[in-house]
């Protein structure tokens, strides 16, 4: 009971931050209607697990060193800068598949290790959510907080994480959604890319 406000508070942090646009977003939204709901959903799964990532070096201070190290966290900051640049490139120069609404499963798809592995990387690989948890685990939860119960907050977050964007993939593959991008999904993939690019510039510039 003593630390029920303090759930309260780290999970409506961390849900608004998760909510908000950022390279997990478009790599959902990308996935979902390039791919399917399903490998979606993996890929939400992937954020999930990257989630568990941060959460782990802050917990057993890591993040301590992540601080104090400007080569550490700028290798972090242009490995992230790197990969989202070259999903970027590959959404830009991909072809337009045309994908049949009544199948469940589709040619074009890739497998759940691969959506999964896509999503870890893309969340592990982003210097916004290293700085976010650094922020989150230092001045909300505090480093007098018991381990057990931040572990347990980690858990919780990346069960936020996986069901929020899964809930986006589902949103996002409904039948009228998926027609509108089978019309213009050329136009979607140029758009995903750009914005990707777009983060991963601001994001080696700051």
């Amino acid at each position: 009971m003593e630390y029920l406000p303090l759930f309260g508070s780290v999970l409506l942090i961390h849900l608004m931050a998760v909510m908000s646009p950022g390279p997990d977003f478009i790599m959902a939204l990308r996935n979902s209607l390039t791919y399917s709901r399903k490998t979606g959903i993996y890929t939400a799964i992937g954020f999930g697990i990257g989630i568990g990532v941060h959460v782990l070096y802050c917990v057993f201070g890591l993040a301590f060193l992540i601080q104090s190290s400007p080569l550490i966290f700028n290798i972090i900051k242009f490995l992230g800068v790197a990969y989202l640049i070259y999903i970027g490139v590959m959404s830009i120069i991909s072809k337009s598949l045309n994908i049949d609404i009544g199948k469940q499963h589709h040619l074009a798809d890739i497998s759940a290790l691969k959506a999964i592995r896509m999503g870890f990387l893309t969340n592990v690989l982003n210097p916004k959510a290293t700085l976010f948890f650094l922020s989150l685990f230092t001045f909300v939860i505090g480093p007098n907080v018991p381990t057990l119960i931040a572990l347990t907050l980690g858990i919780l977050m990346m069960i936020n994480t996986a069901i929020w964007f899964s809930l986006v993939a589902v949103f996002f593959t409904q039948s009228k959604i998926r027609v509108l991008f089978n019309r213009y999904q050329k136009v979607f993939n140029i758009i995903f890319g750009i914005l990707l690019i777009a983060i991963a510039i601001k994001i080696a510039f700051t």
